[in-house]
């Protein structure tokens, strides 16, 4: 064990609240710059409107926050909520923790939904949400011991660089023998020499007897955290059981989550298997969909696309169950056990991985041509220990790649490298790189939107190309599925708040794989309602997936497959069951319409959040080159003459290229129009003063940020 030392330079002892339907109406604020701990109350009004989770962390971070703030001023905040259903240990997906924070990448909130027993641990200690602001210039650990009742503030000295041994050393510390009791939260050296940094979440994985990870991961919040000076935030706790949330309704509760537990045990071995292959079964049916990033988004398919696919990972992965919270039977957080990296400090050495996540076999695999299993489990392991990711890192480097392969930059820029697609070592090299701040990895750690800027200043690259082949709207690489044929999701990417992440709007398999939105209508409506269940899950403290990823056997014969009704209908009572609000599904939509809106006022008060920044790349809308258009030629052929009703005879590809390009901007357009109409916002896509009076919202605040946006108020 290496030698370390914490110190504690501030102690705040506190009481505790029984947690009451969910609640525990308190919140922990923290300003390391002065080591200022302090309780304040949760005001009734706040619970109303905002709900919890996500909504508690939007309305810290704006009161936190000016306009003229930046993501590196001490004043800017991070905030992390469970939410009143969070911590249920019988109901599937119930141990989210939501992490908010002012985003290097897109200069306004931005908001992550991960896994791990922090969220529930922070609740059970007796903190609605926590709340961190300053900057240190010393290494700071907090430590939250809910047994005990006290927050701590550490010096820290000697502790390791990478989130994995520090995880593990700081869980052994403060877990007086009881090493399920203690959740971590930690960054890394990626985060602290980048812009692309993720927070690593941590619960204790009894079976294996070690810590294991969850991230989250968009808009570089690990990087406010290093920024901060914070090394680790770690929370204590011990027993929960179904009653710890003292629930309006034990008998409600536990027959709704016995009826959704019991479906996802039955059907989620016929279905998509994530109890034993995580998300990995989408890697098969996105590259039969032609919707598999490849080549930095260029094309949707691969015939190498199995050697990253399902079957490879049930050989694989680690047996076992493998819940992020207690009681989930979604169980999809599989990993790698005694894998040995090839290069980098841990080089021969055998490690557990956890993952990879779709995400990430898609972004650090096929976007980036390299169709070889090893070395994006490699890549995962290094992504997670610097704290780095790997949305961010695939869709970087395949940008980079694509850059070099056009010949917009060189192995001159490059420092040597050769990035031709598939290059397996040059992307690890990048982010071995991107830990240490240092070469060509440093760049693409600032992210897609500034090496567009420092490629075009430096190195004489065509801006024009760069804005279609950049994968970035709003300053946020794109997630990855390939949106050239999915007008749904492109709308889900451009209309997002944060940026083109689909956590908020995951249409593409709706609208790809199942067809249940064909028409324009459906699609438009899609992205009102899609974006407002997603939300929901966040305000509560529940994860995504047990939603809509397995569903009831007769879903598909439902007036409204989409959106599963069943499952609507049990959250409704599950959220009437918890906090004893009676609640129906449209209920729910309500709730998160508030804190959706509001949101979308926030970008607006930081400079952004108007039709302008809903812009698309265009290699989001459509083919950007001749080999693009070529490589599907007979499709785009058929639509331009069958859609769209236009002679091609006669006309080349540059020609016909153009027509396409002209035709599907406009189609964004008009889905942009649609879409504004239906959320109640204006033509420049801002919440007009009577959409924020029927949600409640309209504080003196939010409507002087509505004026001075044009809004007549």
């Amino acid at each position: 064990m290496p030698e370390f030392s914490l110190k504690v330079t501030q102690t705040l002892d506190y009481e505790r609240p029984e947690i009451e339907m969910g609640y525990t109406d308190q919140t922990l604020h923290i300003d390391i710059s002065r080591a200022e701990l302090s309780v304040q109350p949760v005001a009734q009004k706040t619970k109303d409107t905002f709900v919890g989770g996500k909504g508690y962390d939007l309305w810290l971070l704006w009161n936190a926050v000016q306009a003229d703030t930046r993501w590196d001023d001490p004043q800017n905040a991070i905030c992390i909520a469970c939410g009143p259903l969070g911590g249920t240990p019988i109901y599937p997906g119930s141990g989210k923790s939501i992490v908010t924070t002012l985003s290097p990448l897109t200069q306004t909130a931005i908001d992550s939904n991960v896994g791990g027993y922090f969220g529930p641990y922070l609740k059970f200690s007796g903190f609605d949400a926590m709340q961190i602001q300053g900057k240190s210039t010393k290494d700071q650990v907090i430590f939250i011991d809910g047994i005990n009742r006290q927050v701590q503030i550490l010096d820290a000295g000697g502790l390791p660089e990478n989130a994995y041994e520090l995880s593990s050393l700081l869980t052994d510390h403060f877990a007086d023998g009881k090493p399920r009791s203690i959740s971590v939260v930690s960054a890394g050296p990626g985060a602290k020499n980048t812009r692309i940094g993720c927070l690593n979440f941590t619960w204790f994985d009894a079976k294996r007897k070690r810590a294991r990870y969850k991230q989250a991961g968009r808009g570089g919040i690990g990087t406010v955290f290093a920024d901060k000076g914070l090394k680790a935030i770690v929370v204590r706790w011990d027993t929960v059981t179904a009653d710890t949330n003292n629930p309006a309704d034990k008998v409600k509760l536990k027959e709704v989550a016995k009826l959704h537990s019991r479906e996802i045990v039955e059907l989620d071995p016929k279905q998509n298997e994530m109890a034993r292959i995580g998300t990995t079964h989408l890697v098969t049916i996105m590259n039969d969909h032609d919707c598999l990033p490849t080549h930095n988004f260029r094309y949707g398919s691969h015939s190498e696309a199995p050697n990253l696919g399902q079957e490879v990972f049930r050989r694989l992965f680690d047996k076992g169950f493998d819940g992020c919270w207690m009681g989930c039977t979604v169980a999809c957080s599989h990993g790698v056990k005694d894998f040995v990296p090839l290069t980098g400090p841990f080089k021969g050495e055998k490690v557990f991985v956890d993952g990879p996540e779709y995400e990430t076999v898609a972004g650090c695999g096929s976007n980036l041509g390299i169709f070889d299993p090893h070395t994006v489990i490699e890549l995962n392991f290094y992504c997670d220990a610097y704290g780095l990711d790997t949305i961010s890192v695939g869709t970087g480097i395949a940008f980079a790649m694509e850059c070099y392969e056009m010949g917009l930059i060189n192995q001159t820029h490059t420092g040597g490298m050769d990035l031709s697609f598939g290059n397996r070592l040059s992307a690890l090299e990048l982010v071995h790189q991107m830990a240490i701040g240092e070469g060509f990895g440093h760049m693409i750690g600032q992210g897609v939107r500034k090496m567009k800027q420092q490629f075009a200043s430096d190195f004489g690259a065509d801006p024009a190309v760069m804005a279609d082949i950049g994968m970035e709207a709003k300053g946020l690489e794109f997630s990855e599925y390939m949106t050239k044929e999915s007008l749904a999701q492109q709308g889900g990417y451009g209309l997002a708040l944060k940026g083109p992440q689909h956590d908020e709007a995951w249409l593409i398999f709706l609208d790809m794989v199942h067809n249940f939105m064909p028409t324009f209508e459906e699609k438009a409506e899609a992205l009102h309602w899609f974006p407002m269940f997603r939300t929901w899950f966040s305000l509560c403290g529940l994860c995504k997936l047990p939603w809509n990823d397995i569903v009831p056997e007769d879903n598909k014969d439902t007036d409204e497959p989409a959106k599963v009704i069943k499952h609507l209908q049990w959250y409704a009572d599950y959220f009437s069951a918890v906090t004893g609000r009676a609640s129906a599904p449209e209920d729910l939509v309500a709730m998160s319409e508030v804190v959706y809106n509001f949101q979308r006022i926030f970008n607006l008060k930081m400079g952004f959040g108007t039709r302008t920044h809903d812009a698309l790349p265009y290699r989001a809308v459509g083919p950007v080159t001749e080999l693009e258009y070529e490589s599907r030629a007979e499709r785009y052929d058929t639509q331009l003459q069958e859609k769209y009703n236009v002679d091609i005879e006669g006309k080349d590809t540059a020609e016909k290229l153009a027509i396409m390009r002209q035709l599907r901007e406009e189609q964004y357009e008009k889905l942009q129009d649609a879409v504004y109409e239906r959320r109640g916002w204006t033509p420049d896509g801002i919440p007009t003063v009577a959409t924020a009076k029927r949600l409640g919202i309209d504080f003196d605040d939010v409507l002087a940020v509505l004026k001075a946006n044009g809004v007549q108020v």
